[in-house]
């Protein structure tokens, strides 16, 4: 009796250590994911938004076909070849029509209408992952959304009344997209055997919608400046590679709605950054908001 009630203590504070690691990594994916925001902008000041899609998954794809093929993990009998189709090209699509969307709608509403992928991850989620959604992460998904409301808004809602209606649709399609590739990541990273090979083909798939839009300015890839490749080489390895890979790491012991709620911390250091390298001013309520998002982040957790 003494050993199988060791044994269970032992398993418990196992399962426990790997949650707080997962919740860990989880939250420096999204710190590095809210760092692309000023890269992306100088990006912008050289090329097209379709563009900088476009060079920056294929940088990231070559530096991944690169690690797989130096530590061997790339050939073509891979598992779950329909599930990466599918979650590549569903990324590429959502990037897609997030870019196509913000020509047509505002910044502010872009931020929190793609935000709302919190609440259709934790929609979603029963019903494919039959996960289980209590009464705390139910509360933790509102309080997050008022934080991002607060955060993007600062309670001028004027800007939510700005921008196509066909604008909106788009940016709303990118966030229910992307729920939807963060609920089937969960299968992915628990039958898998090979992440580092999972992550190579689902980056290759995810050029497959962005290659049309960009072959229009193919022209323009050889004369960017080197600033405009170093923004590109760092979306592509410190805002996608690695925090992809991190996310991954931790989506195997938390569950798909927590990792949604969590990774909320981009915002959080994405109006930071703005604050103190852009000159962007931080307002009372914007700070409400970001609190608003670490007590979300607590309740999931």
């Amino acid at each position: 009796m003494e050993k199988e009630k060791g044994y269970f203590l032992r398993r418990l504070g196992a399962l426990a250590g790997n949650k707080k690691k997962a919740l860990l990594l989880t939250v420096l994916a999204g710190f590095l994911w809210g760092t692309s925001f000023p890269a992306i902008k100088i990006g912008l000041q050289y090329m097209d938004a379709y563009t900088f899609a476009f060079l920056r998954f294929l940088v990231a794809s070559l530096v991944m076909l690169s690690v797989s093929l130096i530590t061997k993990n790339f050939n073509f009998n891979f598992n779950k070849k329909r599930l990466i189709l599918f979650l590549g090209v569903a990324n590429g699509l959502a990037y897609l029509l997030q870019y196509v969307g913000m020509v047509l709608t505002t910044i502010s509403k872009s931020s929190l209408l793609i935000n709302l992928s919190a609440v259709w991850v934790a929609l979603l989620s029963p019903m494919v992952l039959k996960e289980h959604l209590g009464s705390k992460k139910i509360v933790g998904v509102m309080v997050s959304l008022l934080g991002v409301l607060l955060m993007t808004t600062n309670l001028d809602f004027s800007s939510l009344s700005q921008g196509a209606v066909m604008g909106d649709l788009l940016v709303i399609g990118a966030g229910v997209i992307w729920a939807f590739f963060m609920v089937y990541n969960k299968p992915l990273v628990k039958e898998s055997s090979n992440i580092v090979q999972s992550m190579t083909w689902l980056l290759l798939f995810t050029l497959l919608p962005l290659l049309l839009p960009a072959s229009f300015s193919a022209g323009t890839f050889v004369s960017l400046p080197l600033d405009a490749w170093l923004a590109i080489f760092y979306t592509a390895v410190f805002c996608w590679v690695i925090p992809y890979y991190l996310w991954l790491k931790g989506l195997k012991h938390i569950s798909a709605v927590t990792s949604s709620v969590v990774l909320l911390t981009e915002v959080i250091v994405a109006v930071a950054i703005a604050t103190l390298a852009l000159g962007e001013v931080l307002t009372v309520i914007s700070g409400v908001g970001a609190f608003f998002i670490i007590i979300a982040i607590l309740l999931v957790s």
